[in-house]
């Protein structure tokens, strides 16, 4: 008889809540071992006892053909001695262990099980709430790890004897399923104040919005605003009710096909779409796609997903004989500033009077998920938006890093991030913090992700900003405290992503910042790495006026411009007048506050100086919601470069015409390199008064920006040696840009960081403040010999 081996295996990574256990029996019974299988938390240990043949065929099975969903990024096999007899496989009981731990973000719903909530013979026949070992929520339930029923909100819903014995079945799709359910036993659907349950709630549901009506419905994450996105009556009027005039509303398309006759979609987005995690995804929208233009006024681009959950599947195809349009705008459910509404009491005070009807449902959300945005680059996926789907997977990075730390992140855009040794998990969309109701969201999200990852944070980091409510929030969690400036941590979030540690040339462009000497910064080239980093240069200064309001009336902006360049009052105001900026009287404010320095600071912000040329060429005066005048800038540069690509004089690149090459730099008094940016927007003012075309001056001006990048990184290169440039902030989700700098900096031989999964935008800072703050921790540890001290908040050298 051939001798029996034993070996303990820890597997490591997404090995919660995807059915791993139930496929590790179901590899165990092929290969004829006997031993055991159970969740530790932070890892799946297993005892394997047969012959060598038999180990090894079932090691390969769990390394070749492991769940869907799981995601294995570590396996340590070890041989036992002297272990004990085993007479079969059995899944033990769970055990909480201290270690790694990864959670898994919420899982769409996957194809067997839409089959079988369509098929009237099927006991789960329209089932809203249908889930199986592969699919269904995780994060959004979870209480705490490991990841069993009991530690879920589904606690509140005990099995009925035929989902039990599925359960406890390794023969089923359901077997060791947590949110596993039926219409008898599950969670219901209901009409918020009405009386309607169940079938009824769906069926009234569905003739609200066939009739041009708004409707809320709870999902996996929290609440969406609904409407009828072929109707161009139905998209006004939630545009009145939320009071939303132009930003963009994401659009869910019934399946795959009204994808693609909506939009441009490419095979690889294609499996992304109709994946596990269902982004949303920005496509190009088609001439004759029949969403209506008022989903995206004056935006090429259709931001739009697949049903991931089972009551919006139901949304679209009942048996109740209503005709349903194959797209519905699917927002997200909140007010202006307010985080996702997550339950009853939330979406009665919210949205009862932004909508005609609440569907919600019994199951308990206990993290908020908004739908995560991708946009795509070079065929390759570049995050908008992180939450539900990816969060919160971990970022890892090689340094050998111990310890534990809590970034807070940003005030716009607020993710947080959890730092545990070289691991990194960023949060969930929150939201911006301006609004009480979103800091009180960040306080629970916090608490619940803590408990989740076992995490006791050692330091806490936040802005550098002193009146962010984010810096408030990390001083009152009572730990001692780092402050990293604004842009040095997109810089590191893009390091950190990319798993670099060597010195790079930053290149950190966004809206605004607090800067170390006070003012505000918003273009900036820094020399940056883990240990701090040196300014050494910026667009050229101006003077923002007007507070917060100038960030969203970019005609006030274009008139600092040109003050800038004119110096003169009088010349000033004839060019805005020529420009019909403003009126006369408005312009006169703005100069008399100019002059007097009246609520007005210094500022290198990029997003302002996009929002001002915008103004300048007459594409958008103003904005009624962040990035929309540079997001029409960057359109309208677009359309000049499709028309010369479609004239077929513009394969790539093209160096710009003679009279837009100048000195591209300059020095202020104190030596700081200077992006000659004020000589730019002068040359762009006078082409647009002498009549030139504004998509083709729109399309220069990102041309002259990224030459400009171009050479200031040529410069740093030849004084300080450094080969290796890292892209960040908001501004770079403007792919036109992206793009040119990109190829510019590529072909001088440089290497170029970018961003892929992590926002480049502030949803991404709070992985760079992590990483910066580990680094520290680490670093103090070592010159203290092992008691670490933290450090001050000032990182400029």
């Amino acid at each position: 008889m051939e001798e029996k081996i034993t070996r303990r295996i820890r597997v490591y990574g997404i090995v919660q809540g995807v059915g791993f256990r139930p496929t590790v029996s179901r590899h165990a019974a092929k290969n004829g071992i006997r031993g055991s299988v159970c969740n530790k938390g932070p890892y799946v240990e297993i005892y394997a006892q047969g012959t060598r043949a038999q180990v090894d065929g079932f090691l390969e099975d769990l390394r070749e053909c492991p769940p869907k969903r799981a995601a294995i990024l570590k396996m340590n096999v070890e041989a036992q001695e002297n272990p004990e007899t085993y007479a079969e496989f059995e899944i033990i009981e769970s055990e909480k262990t201290k270690g790694e731990i990864f959670v898994s973000p919420d899982i769409a719903i996957c194809d067997e099980c839409k089959e079988e909530m369509y098929d009237p013979d099927n006991r789960r026949y329209l089932h809203p709430f249908i889930n199986c070992t592969c699919c269904g929520p995780r994060l959004t339930i979870l209480d705490s790890l490991p990841y069993d029923r009991e530690r879920t909100s589904m606690k509140e819903f005990p099995m009925c004897p035929e989902c039990a014995e599925e359960y406890y079945d390794q023969q089923t799709r359901r077997y060791d399923a947590q949110p596993v359910c039926c219409n008898t036993c599950g969670p219901e659907v209901y009409l918020i104040g009405r009386k309607e349950r169940g079938r009824d709630a769906i069926t009234y549901t569905r003739q609200v919005i066939r009739a041009g009506g708004i409707v809320a419905i709870k999902g996996i994450g929290g609440f969406h605003l609904c409407c009828d996105a072929t109707n161009e009556e139905a998209v006004a009027k939630l545009r009145k009710r939320k009071r939303r005039p132009e930003k963009p509303f994401a659009v869910m398309a019934r399946d795959i096909d009204a994808v693609r006759r909506a939009c441009e979609v490419t095979e690889v987005q294609e499996k992304v779409l109709t994946g596990h995690q269902k982004p949303i995804l920005l496509l190009g929208r088609t001439t004759d796609s029949c969403v209506a233009p008022s989903v995206a006024p004056g935006n090429p681009k259709i931001g739009m997903m697949l049903p991931y959950a089972p009551v919006q599947l139901l949304l679209f195809q009942y048996d109740d004989g209503i005709e349903m349009p194959d797209y519905l705008v699917m927002t997200s459910g909140n007010t202006s500033g307010a985080p996702i509404c997550r339950d009853d009491e939330e979406a009665t005070e919210e949205l009862a009077y932004l909508c005609d009807c609440i569907l919600s449902h019994d199951r308990k959300i206990r993290i908020r998920a908004d739908d995560s945005v991708m946009d795509y680059y070079k065929g390759e996926p570049y995050m908008i938006r992180r939450s539900r789907g990816y969060a919160p997977l971990p970022f890892m990075v090689s340094e050998p890093w111990k310890g534990q730390v809590i970034a807070v992140g940003g005030e716009l855009k607020n993710t947080f991030c959890i730092g545990v040794d070289g691991r990194f998990y960023p949060s969930p969309y929150v939201g911006d913090l301006e609004d009480i109701r979103t800091v009180r969201a960040l306080k629970e999200t916090i608490t619940r992700l803590e408990t989740l990852l076992e995490a006791e944070p050692q330091a806490a980091v936040c802005d550098l900003h002193p009146r962010y409510n984010s810096t408030t929030i990390a001083e009152e969690l009572g730990l001692p405290l780092m402050k990293v400036q604004h842009h040095y941590a997109h810089v590191l979030s893009c390091m950190a992503e990319n798993d670099c540690s060597d010195p790079v040339i930053g290149i950190s462009f966004d809206g605004t910042g607090y800067g170390t000497d006070g003012t505000v910064w918003g273009g900036e080239i820094l020399a940056a790495d883990y240990e701090g980093f040196a300014r050494i240069g910026s667009i050229e200064p101006f003077l923002q006026i007007g507070g917060d309001v100038s960030a969203k009336e970019g005609w006030r902006i274009a008139v600092s411009l040109i003050y800038g360049y004119t110096k003169n009052r009088e010349e000033t105001a004839q060019r805005v007048r020529q420009l019909d900026l403003c009126s006369d009287a408005e312009c006169s404010v703005q100069l008399t506050m100019a002059e007097r320095q009246l609520n007005a600071i210094v500022s290198t912000s990029a997003g302002r100086l996009f929002d001002g040329v915008s103004a300048i060429l007459g594409i958008r005066r103003a904005s009624t919601f962040e990035g929309e005048a540079s997001t029409a800038l960057e359109y309208a540069a677009e359309e000049y470069e499709k028309k010369r690509k479609i004239e077929g004089t513009v394969p790539g690149y093209r160096e710009p015409e003679e009279r837009w090459k100048w000195s591209l730099l300059s020095e202020d008094q104190d030596g700081r390199m200077i992006l000659n940016t004020g000589e730019l927007v002068r040359r762009i003012a006078e082409a647009k008064l002498q009549g030139e075309d504004v998509q083709k001056l729109a399309y220069q001006f990102h041309e002259a920006l990224a030459s400009m990048i171009r050479a200031a990184c040529i410069r740093v290169r030849r004084e300080t040696g450094r080969n290796l440039v890292a892209l960040s902030g908001g501004v770079f989700q403007n792919q036109l840009l992206l793009g040119l700098t990109d190829e510019l900096l590529t072909r001088e031989g440089f290497r170029v960081l970018r961003h892929r999964m992590v926002p480049p935008n502030d949803g991404g800072i709070a992985l760079g403040q992590a990483a910066y703050a580990m680094y520290q921790i680490n670093r103090n540890m070592e010159l203290s010999g092992g008691e670490s001290i933290c450090v001050s908040d000032y990182q400029q050298k």
